[in-house]
């Protein structure tokens, strides 16, 4: 029988908050805390967790996506795609309850969860079920201030979904850790050619989580800019 997330059990003491949950949560650490003991509970009974992860849910998954904060201007709308257990949007919402934020997700038991959770602890987060790449979820869920992803794809195929669902000049924010870099000096070019512009590695969490969170940071050029680059592209290609 799967567990009522409304009703999970406390936290045991070696899960509880670090002194720095408080510093990025602030009055909202409860329900910090409640998502950590779903993830630990439901989480890993319904396979979106793994077992071995559970001392790990607060620096490496809570606190190392809620700093992405960092990154996003109040009140923005935010596509978090690949969402599966609801990193790094959840963590997201819960920090930063001004932005508006839609999870999307394709596999069922893991959309049951987060409308679960959210449900349980009264978050203005929306769950979309699908791909990133579907015209539906296009159309709920485009026209983002941002995209957020982790753990998803390779930054090439990852820009194929997220710019799509961009505002002229929004913003992809693709968590990736040490192999940020070395993902970009790969797929840098990839990105250029699907449309994005400014493509840097950023930090945020200095100073207040114990492992800095890496993102790849890239901007969608506007629909014109696209068109001619798109053009230069094929005209310098047959020169070839």
């Amino acid at each position: 029988m799967e567990r009522d997330l409304g009703e999970s059990a406390p936290l045991p003491t070696e899960l509880e908050p670090p002194a720095e949950a408080a510093q990025v949560f602030g009055a909202r650490l409860d329900i910090a805390r409640m998502y950590c003991a779903a993830l630990a509970s439901a989480g890993v009974e319904r396979g979106l967790i793994g077992p071995r992860e559970v001392p790990r849910l607060w620096d490496r998954h809570i606190l190392n996506c809620a700093v992405l904060g960092e990154l996003i201007p109040e009140g923005a709308t935010v596509v978090d795609i690949g969402s599966g257990a609801g990193l790094p949007g959840i963590p997201l919402g819960i920090a930063r309850p001004d932005l508006r934020i839609t999870l999307v997700e394709p596999l069922l038991r893991r959309t049951i969860f987060l409308s679960e959770f959210i449900e349980a602890a009264g978050l203005d987060i929306t769950v979309v079920r699908g791909r990133a790449e579907q015209s539906g979820v296009m159309k709920e869920a485009g026209g983002a201030d941002i995209v957020t992803s982790r753990a998803v794809a390779p930054l090439a195929k990852l820009a194929q979904w997220s710019l799509p669902l961009l505002r002229d000049h929004g913003r992809m924010l693709a968590l990736k850790g040490i192999s940020a870099a070395e993902e970009l000096a790969r797929d840098g070019e990839a990105l250029a050619r699907a449309g994005a512009s400014n493509a840097q590695v950023l930090e945020c969490g200095t100073g207040l989580v114990s492992t800095p969170t890496l993102v790849i940071s890239a901007e969608l050029l506007p629909r014109a800019e696209r068109t001619t680059r798109r053009r230069v592209a094929r005209v310098n290609k047959s020169r070839g």
